[in-house]
């Protein structure tokens, strides 16, 4: 466990309890605690996926639509495996916190996530307050968009050999055209990818974002291979609080950095906070 100054503890505190709302970034780093593993570097992916290492297949390679149709069985071995995976885990108790958080804000709050795993949903988060920026393994779509739009993956069943990364069970088809399905995911290299129900949940962070007179912002485990939280959340006008072990640095006078795991950082504050009596 990291030693986390106290006093930066207590000004991250201070922000919160002066805050009307909370916007809530998620990256990867927010589902380690979970037990879900770190992709970071091709290394950690390969430790994930070792028949993928074996043949030598990058991330950017199976994370990208090409390979359902080159490989469909792969492809679905990988995105089978992760979608099982996501449906076991639950998420740790910082999600708690963050949710508590927010329901005590005059304003409400706003989540804006990279992760696919559906988390901050089985958490209990509500559907209209949370952006996932690269969609969502519990959608499916046509792997050649052929207009059939978006369904849900509640009623799917996949079974996989982990081991050899291979779908063992039936291909998920299009009930429209009968092509391939694939999960609603933003990949690499990827121009099928549709957006629509993005767009919507884009629409309401706007619109709730909006109402928001003075947030604060937690950031959690977003990294800076893929930045995209990172930016939203130096983008937004607040105070900026930055959970992360290792990229926990943030522009000049912009915020607190508080360089530890996800659920450490949000249990010290939830420690904090209930001293303060800020849930009473």
């Amino acid at each position: 466990m990291s030693q986390i100054d106290s006093q930066l503890i207590g000004k991250a505190c201070r922000a919160i309890m002066q805050a009307d709302s909370l916007i809530i970034g998620a990256g990867a780093g927010m589902g380690v605690d979970s037990g879900l593993p770190d992709f970071r570097g091709q290394t950690g992916f390969w430790r994930a996926y070792p028949a993928l290492a074996e043949v030598g297949l990058e991330f950017t390679e199976i994370a990208n639509p090409m390979a359902f149709n080159m490989s469909p069985k792969l492809a679905w071995g990988f995105y089978g495996h992760r979608l099982n995976l996501y449906r076991r885990t639950q998420p740790h108790p910082g999600f708690q916190i963050l949710k508590n958080i927010g329901q005590k804000m005059a304003k409400s709050y706003q989540v804006f996530t990279s992760n696919v795993d559906g988390q901050f949903q089985r958490a209990g988060f509500q559907e209209s307050k949370i952006y996932e920026c690269h969609g969502s393994i519990n959608l499916l779509q046509c792997s050649q968009n052929c207009g059939s739009g978006i369904w849900t993956a509640a009623n799917l069943s996949v079974t996989t050999d982990d081991v050899g990364c291979l779908l063992t069970s039936e291909l998920p088809l299009c009930p429209d055209c009968g092509e391939v399905a694939r999960p609603n995911i933003l990949m690499f290299d990827d121009f099928n990818w549709n957006s629509e129900h993005v767009d919507v949940q884009g629409r309401r962070m706007r619109n709730n974002i909006e109402s928001m007179k003075s947030p604060v912002i937690i950031e959690c485990g977003a990294g800076k291979s893929v930045p995209t939280v990172r930016r939203f959340c130096e983008s937004v006008n607040g105070t900026l609080i930055r959970i992360n072990p290792r990229d926990a640095d943030l522009p000049e006078g912009r915020g607190i950095s508080l360089a530890c795991g996800a659920f450490e950082g949000l249990d010290l504050i939830n420690r904090s906070l209930s001293t303060l009596g800020f849930f009473a």
